[in-house]
């Protein structure tokens, strides 16, 4: 099939728009958190919404310091948002597959953030979970196609995988959270059972990405963050639960172990 002139330059046309709006949705969700974070006006998103997303809240809520990794996040994605604006990105195959889908991914983050601040938790959580679904198809679309050099593996592959793993442990802490404001009480059983469950689930979710990606090193790095701030959480701060601390840990070991296994399998190198 021929491309005629006038198709070439509609897709042309197509394509920057898809640059320019990834690269405005970037700075948007990046001005998102910096209104998010309290600073200038709102309300720290710990002690937004009724307090219930703060460390001391469930026993599944990382520790404060935990969420310094969003630092780390925004900058990689303001990297990735540059990097794919450059016109050695315009026409690339894989960038058109991913575009849109990562604009989609720091729009809700910056709809989850906004929720937030105007003490919707119980809209959070639908948000927080498309967001998950989101990063899962941008990760499916990551493993489809190999990052052509370094850079991209860093900007691209790093950047969303960083995201997604992260994502992995702050949905089912913004389930507990929700759960816990509505006043759930956990069918009875132990809430240390509960958090052990969650925990675990969160495990078998990186183990799964570590498998199924050939032992990616960025989604295990902040999923495994977020597991080990748990467990200083539950030995610092209230409430105080030395079990849920040597589950997460454990969880975190696991994810650890399977994502060393998986790459050394693999033989991968350049992918992180």
């Amino acid at each position: 099939m021929t491309t005629t002139p006038s198709t070439a330059a509609g897709a042309g046309t197509h394509d920057a728009a898809r640059q320019a709006v990834v690269l405005v949705s970037s700075v948007l969700a990046i001005v998102a958190a910096f209104l998010g974070s309290g600073v200038i006006v709102g309300t720290p998103i710990q002690d937004a919404a009724g307090g219930y997303l703060d460390a001391d809240s469930t026993l599944v809520a990382p520790g404060t310091g935990a969420f310094r990794i969003w630092s780390l996040i925004y900058f990689g994605m303001l990297a990735y948002a540059i990097w794919q604006a450059l016109p050695a990105q315009r026409h690339d195959a894989r960038q058109r597959r991913l575009g849109w889908w990562v604009t989609g991914s720091l729009l809700l983050n910056a709809v989850w953030i906004f929720s937030v601040q105007l003490d919707l938790l119980w809209l959070s959580l639908p948000v927080i979970a498309v967001l998950l679904a989101v990063l899962s198809r941008v990760f499916v679309l990551l493993r489809e196609r190999p990052p052509k050099d370094r850079v991209e593996a860093v900007v691209a592959d790093g950047s969303l995988g960083l995201y997604l793993g992260w994502v992995v442990v702050a949905t089912p802490a913004n389930a507990a959270a929700v759960l816990t404001a509505t006043g759930f009480d956990g069918f009875g059983l132990a809430p240390e059972i509960w958090a052990a469950v969650v925990l675990s689930l969160a495990a078998v979710v990186g183990v799964a990405l570590a498998l199924w990606g050939g032992g990616r090193i960025a989604p295990t790095l902040s999923l495994c963050w977020g597991l080990c701030w748990v467990a200083v959480a539950r030995m610092t701060d209230e409430p105080r639960s030395e079990s849920t601390a040597v589950v997460a840990l454990l969880a975190a070991a696991a994810v650890l172990a399977v994502t060393a296994f998986a790459r050394i399998r693999s033989g991968r190198r350049a992918v992180v």
